[in-house]
């Protein structure tokens, strides 16, 4: 089924020197960018990830510390990137809990603040999850009645991702629609206030904690009542962009006083 777009989707996926998307850092990323009216447009991006790549990651998508050596730094293709996904909604497998938040972590580091809060996010796997409980090996077999040849490249993961959500769209015409929006809210296991889930909204749209102590609890009442708590946030192992929105929360509500 041909996707009913408003804006483009760029599909994403990443090959990355770890699973910290505090501290881990990208070695490939490939988009595929579709277009209302059906046309594509696709990018390979090998990057110098400035550290070494784990062995136990090379042995998943193939990709040694001399691969990259020669390749630019994420950095130096920061802009390009960020315009090519400019005014696009994003797609993914486990992107939302993994991909989206190490990207915008490598925006950050590169001095970029790219904007993504009116932007729309569809992971295939939360509705392939929701619907069948499978990887996306089995998914592009299930859906698509093919094998995934190069599983674990980004280039092949997206393409296949891309292949999955069309088919799940013809699979499942009762349950999903053809809606950016729908799909957005289906594939979404929590409404994030950061990229990272620790701060969300709850039922009525007041920003929550969403781990420790004061899971739960309004973040401006905590931020009024243990000022520590903000200093021990933004000296921890949390994501830049969690900091990022933590602060801005904590600024709204200082102007609010006034």
């Amino acid at each position: 089924m041909k996707l009913n777009l408003k804006n483009p989707l760029v599909f994403f996926d990443l090959e990355t020197t770890g699973t910290n998307i505090n501290s881990d850092r990208i070695v490939e990323i490939c988009y595929l960018k579709v277009f209302p009216n059906g046309n594509e447009t696709s990018k390979v991006i090998r990057i110098n990830p400035e550290m070494h790549i784990p062995e136990e990651s090379t042995a998943i998508h193939g990709i040694h510390d001399e691969d990259v050596a020669d390749c630019p730094t994420f950095k130096q293709v920061a802009k390009e990137i960020a315009k090519d996904i400019e005014g696009a909604d994003i797609a993914g497998f486990n992107s939302n809990r993994f991909d989206v938040p190490v990207l915008v972590e490598e925006f950050l580091r590169a001095g970029i603040d790219i904007d993504l809060t009116k932007r729309k996010f569809i992971d295939v796997q939360v509705i392939y999850h929701k619907l069948e409980q499978r990887t996306l090996s089995a998914a592009y077999k299930f859906y698509c009645g093919k094998n995934l040849e190069d599983a674990h490249t980004a280039e092949a993961d997206t393409r296949a991702t891309y292949e999955v959500l069309k088919a799940q769209l013809d699979h499942y015409p009762d349950v999903l629609q053809n809606d950016i929006n729908f799909l957005s809210e289906y594939s979404s296991y929590s409404h994030n206030v950061d990229f990272a889930g620790r701060i969300v909204y709850d039922s009525n749209g007041v920003e929550v904690f969403n781990f420790g102590k004061y899971k739960g609890m309004p973040v401006a009442e905590i931020l009024k009542r243990d000022m520590g708590y903000y200093g021990w946030m933004m000296n921890g192992d949390f994501t830049l962009n969690t900091k990022n929105v933590l602060t801005k929360i904590r600024l709204r509500e200082s102007d609010l006083l006034k």
